[in-house]
């Protein structure tokens, strides 16, 4: 196990429950109305982006589709500019425009947020090949989903990261679901991982509802990427506890398969291993919580307080081809 210290450790758990807490009030406040159009939620998955979190330089650059909060919010962005940009709010991240498929931050290295299934990934390959070409020790980060893993271009990605050598961790959250279709009745074979290795890619598929399992992969990851200059992917076998989007009932799964898989829930069983592996008092652990949950009310209040977009917002950031 990677040896962390315990300011490490609560730092790791901080932001997890902090994903955790952010989405919980995004359902509510998508439910009260304040925030429209898509919106998906990480709730089960947050062992995924902060055990990378725990092997990432801040140089490194990270791009991934639209389930995107727990993303930007582990690259540092503030839950305030996040939550503002889910409401459509001119305080927002990406002004009010992008909402909650689109955030990006140049600042903190995050290239999106992408509505379209699995068109982050060539996205993510130009990135590796900008690190790759100014001779960097960097790495881009791409992270897709398990049904991004039936796309063509992902292969063509594989394919280019592969044949020029490029710094690319290719991430697979598989949380057993392609919107409605499980896995099982949408990918022929075995483990998604797998399909890269016909491009020369090395992988490994570990549980991504434990942080420390995604942590040792992640570190694992780098060193290798970095020394041999080679790509590599990490199938990370996980579950959302909430429906693929907010107006998703998830019917296609049973109350007993979200019951058993909550048994594992990433963010508890991280609090309940820093209490009984590594003597960190409940006590600590719950003033912590306490301040989150701070954080995420004033993120709330931030953005139903900022104002909406002037009109002549629609006319910024826009870029014509003459």
């Amino acid at each position: 196990m990677t040896s962390f210290t315990k300011k490490q450790l609560l730092g790791f758990y901080e932001k997890m429950f902090l994903i955790r807490k952010f989405e919980e009030k995004a359902g509510q406040l998508y439910g009260s109305g304040a925030i429209g159009g898509f919106c998906h939620l990480y709730i089960g998955q947050e062992a995924v982006v902060v055990g990378i979190l725990s092997s990432i330089n801040s140089e490194d650059t990270v791009v991934t589709s639209y389930r995107d909060h727990g993303h930007i919010i582990a690259r540092g962005v503030d839950p305030k500019l996040v939550m503002s940009e889910l409401t459509g709010r001119s305080g927002g991240i990406s002004k009010g425009k992008g909402g909650s498929m689109h955030m990006f931050s140049k600042k903190n290295r995050f290239y999106g947020g992408h509505g379209i299934v699995g068109a982050q990934v060539p996205i993510g390959i130009g990135l590796a090949f900008a690190h790759n070409y100014r001779n960097e020790k960097k790495i881009s980060r791409i992270y897709m989903g398990d049904g991004a893993m039936n796309n063509g271009q992902v292969f063509e990605a594989f394919n280019l990261a592969s044949l020029w050598n490029l710094p690319a961790l290719f991430i697979i959250e598989n949380n057993q679901y392609g919107m409605g279709t499980s896995t099982k009745r949408s990918a022929a074979g075995n483990d998604l991982y797998e399909r890269a290795k016909v491009f020369g890619i090395e992988g490994v598929k570990i549980d991504g509802m434990n942080f420390f399992d995604v942590s040792k992969a992640a570190i694992v990851a780098r060193d290798y990427i970095i020394k041999e200059n080679k790509p590599y992917v990490i199938e990370m076998d996980t579950y959302r506890f909430r429906g693929h989007s907010m107006s998703d009932p998830a019917l296609y799964r049973t109350k007993e398969e979200v019951l058993q898989k909550k048994e594992i829930d990433p963010v508890l069983t991280m609090k309940e291993s820093l209490i009984k592996d590594h003597q960190i008092l409940e006590s600590e652990i719950k003033a912590l919580e306490t301040e989150v949950k701070k954080i995420i009310k004033n993120a709330e209040e931030f953005a139903l307080s900022s104002p909406l977009p002037e009109l002549e917002e629609l006319y910024t950031e826009v870029y014509l081809w003459k």
